[in-house]
This record gives structure tokens, C-alpha cells and sequence, in this order.
């Protein structure tokens, strides 16, 4: 018998009879002698439905009280597949986030966990219950409901699978794994059965929906391996697990891209030691991830400083930024919301030369401009005009030889 953490996301238990489906699955798991737990997202759309009523009201809500609002969408969802479970005759018991408790940081609308106590599910367990957990939300040391920002059941899941010391940890979504790009922009993307921790960091970090970066943290903190599946079919999916279970790597395991970047760049910035710290303080301590920086070379005692973050940040940094501007002497803070990054990934690139030279090359070849350039040891990422993400994406993909064969 082993212990298994399932994890829906909202196109999953989109529609009742999508829940109905899901509690099929379920069952089925529990009937061969499992112990199951399920974690999942509210009903596809219902978040982004909640958060829009929020801002009908006020441009930029208390984010306190946009948390409390958010997560009524994943109670909704647990609520209803408990009850289609035991409409099945299966035992089932539904469980928020505040109950079990999932405890985080005071962070609303991206609050980090801080620890899981899994009493309330292990009991669930005992009683012969397949606990149904809500995923995203928790509450923090004040007793205020908390969520943990978009894809969050990912990580709730990840993190109830490590506080439990679950076998396996399965991510059910509208895809059955994790393929060398997005499909829907190459038709040629290839299924990976397996892939590194490490690999899927970089992915989920640069744009790859199919999984949430911090989920993966845990994983990878943890041991939990992590299996992403199709919650539409019984095919096997994609292994997250250490790099030694992998025994062959090609140089480049997949392209990423994200359309959710914009850029801020502060001009003619007086060049000399604090300026940078001072600009970015206040960001941080708006909890606003800054992600690629460019600092060009000093003239005249003067720099430009440019740097990206979170499209859905932006008008909120913009706003820090030019006070911040203001505050050192700079000359004036110019701005981009149209901004996308793509990326290349692979572990076998530390061993590799020429692969920048072939992502220079090869998006030259097709009149792409790079804005921006942002590496590690096994990634690279291009700053590029949103309007040519596609291609870009396309192109480096085939030049990897990253495709299905013909």
C-alpha cells in the first residue's frame, strides 16, 4: 500500500461532470489500496472571476482581502469532488488550507509556506478517508487566510506530498507531461519521460506553465518525485526526479518562453557604490521579483539601469522605481510592459561550448533583436520584442534538433 498525493488543476475539475471524473480516478486509486490524497485548484476561470469582481472595485485592492476572496474558489472545488466521492461510495472528507494548517508568511497573494503540520490529514487517513485538500491557500501566524499565487496547489501539493513522506507526489493537468517546448507553438514538441529537478527549476522559472517553480523547489528539497501526468487519459507522463536517474542528456532539454515580462529602465544614474541597493530596496520590500539586470558602462559618472519583473507588477513598479529615481538624482525612469523571455535549457550545457554562439546566431538569422541576455550553468535567456516570441521559439527549438523525428 502506498501513500499518493494527487494534485488537479482548475481545467481538470473544470465543469461538474470534470469533477465526476476526477472522483472516478480517485476511487480507483483508493480501491487498489492506496491512501490518497487529493489537492485541488478551484474550477478553471473561477480565480481569475473572483479576482475581476475585486477589481471592479478598486484598481488595487488590499491584498488581505484579495486572499480572502481568492481562496473561496478551491473551498468551492473540494466541497463538490467530496461529495461526488461519496456519491461513489467512497469515503471522503474535505479539508481547507486554515485547517490542516498549511502555516506561511504574512506575504498575501504570494505568501511562501513556513511549515505543514499534517495531523488533520493523517487522521483523515486513518478513518478510511481520501482527504481532499484545498491547494493555494493557508493562513498565516495572524489567523488571515493566505494564498500562495498562480499555480500555488502545485506547490501545496508538493508540499503536503513532503510533510506526509508520500511515495509519489502525481500533478494531474490538460497536458500528459513535460515536452521539449509548448505544443501549441510546435507541433513537432516531444513528450520527456523523465527530467532533472534542476532542468524543470529552470523551465517552470522561465515560463513553462505545466508546473510551479516553487513546487519544484520542494520537490528537489525533499525527494519527493514527482510525476506529471493528463488527468484526461491513462498515459504515463513525465518523471521530475535527481539527475542520476537520468542516465543520457541531450545538450538542450527545452525551450521556455514567457509573455508575462516587462521592462524598467532608469536613466543617467549617478554611478557610485549604494545607488542600486537604494533602487531596488523598495521593490523588495514590495515583495516584487526582479529578474534580469543590465547595467550599462559608466559615462561621464553616469549609468543606465535596466532590469525586468513580473508583467503584473508593473504599473506597481514603476510607481516604487520613480520614487526611488527621484530619490537618487537619476534623470527619468522609462518603461515596456511588451517584453517576452525565452529560454533554452539543459544540464549537459556545463559541458557543452557554442551553444550561446548558435542562440545568437540563430535568432539573427531571423531579424530578432536581443534586448537582454540572462544566464546560469544550464540555461540562457534572451529578452526579446513580445510580437516575435513564436518564432523565436520555433526557430531555437528546430536548430537543437529538439523535435520529434519526421
Amino acid at each position: 500500500m502506498a501513500l499518493i498525493v494527487q494534485k488537479y488543476g482548475g481545467t481538470s475539475v473544470g465543469t461538474v461532470e470534470k469533477i465526476k471524473n476526477v472522483a472516478k480516478r480517485v476511487a480507483r486509486t483508493k480501491e487498489q489500496g492506496n491512501d490518497v490524497v487529493v489537492v485541488v485548484s478551484a474550477m478553471s476561470g473561477e480565480t481569475n472571476r473572483l479576482l475581476g469582481l475585486a477589481h471592479q472595485i478598486s484598481e488595487l485592492p488590499n491584498e488581505r482581502e484579495l486572499d480572502v476572496v481568492a481562496a473561496t474558489g478551491e473551498q468551492v472545488t473540494i466541497g463538490l469532488l467530496a461529495i461526488a466521492l461519496t456519491e461513489m461510495g467512497c469515503k471522503a472528507k474535505s479539508i481547507c488550507g486554515f485547517q490542516i494548517p498549511v502555516l506561511t508568511d504574512a506575504a498575501y497573494v504570494k505568501a511562501r509556506i513556513r511549515q505543514i503540520r499534517g495531523e488533520t490529514i493523517t487522521q483523515a487517513l486513518k478513518d478510511g478517508f481520501v482527504a481532499v485538500v484545498a491547494g493555494f491557500q493557508g493562513i498565516d501566524e495572524t489567523g488571515s487566510i493566505t494564498t500562495l499565487g498562480r499555480g500555488g496547489s502545485d506547490t501545496s501539493a508538493v508540499a503536503v506530498a513532503a510533510a506526509l513522506k508520500a511515495d509519489v507526489c502525481e500533478i494531474y493537468t490538460d497536458v500528459d507531461g513535460v515536452y521539449t517546448t509548448d505544443p501549441n507553438i510546435c507541433a513537432d514538441a516531444r513528450k520527456l519521460d523523465k527530467i532533472s529537478f534542476e532542468e524543470m527549476l529552470e523551465l517552470a522559472s522561465l515560463g513553462a506553465k505545466v508546473l510551479q517553480i516553487r513546487s519544484v523547489e520542494f520537490g528537489m528539497k525533499y525527494g519527493v518525485r514527482i510525476h506529471v501526468r493528463s488527468s484526461f487519459n491513462d498515459n504515463p507522463g513525465t518523471i521530475v526526479t535527481t539527475e542520476e536517474e537520468i542516465m543520457e542528456t541531450a545538450v538542450v532539454s527545452g525551450v521556455a518562453y514567457s509573455k508575462s515580462e516587462a521592462k524598467i529602465t532608469v536613466v543617467k544614474v549617478p554611478d557610485r557604490p549604494g545607488i542600486a541597493a537604494k533602487i531596488f530596496k523598495p521593490l523588495s520590500e514590495a515583495n516584487i521579483v526582479v529578474d534580469v539586470i543590465v547595467q550599462n558602462v559608466s559615462v561621464t559618472g553616469f549609468t543606465d539601469l535596466t532590469f525586468t519583473i513580473g508583467r503584473t507588477d508593473y504599473k506597481k513598479a514603476m510607481r516604487i522605481t520613480e520614487k526611488a529615481a527621484k530619490d537618487v538624482g537619476a534623470e527619468r525612469v522609462v518603461g515596456d510592459d511588451k517584453i517576452a523571455k525565452v529560454s533554452i535549457v539543459g544540464m549537459a550545457m556545463r559541458s557543452h561550448s557554442g551553444v550561446a554562439l548558435k542562440v545568437f546566431e540563430t535568432l539573427a538569422a531571423e531579424g530578432i533583436n536581443i534586448l537582454g541576455i540572462s544566464t546560469s550553468e544550464i540555461k540562457i535567456s534572451v529578452l526579446i520584442e513580445e510580437k516575435y516570441t513564436e518564432l523565436a521559439v520555433r526557430v531555437l527549438h528546430g536548430s537543437f534538433g529538439l523535435g520529434n523525428p519526421a
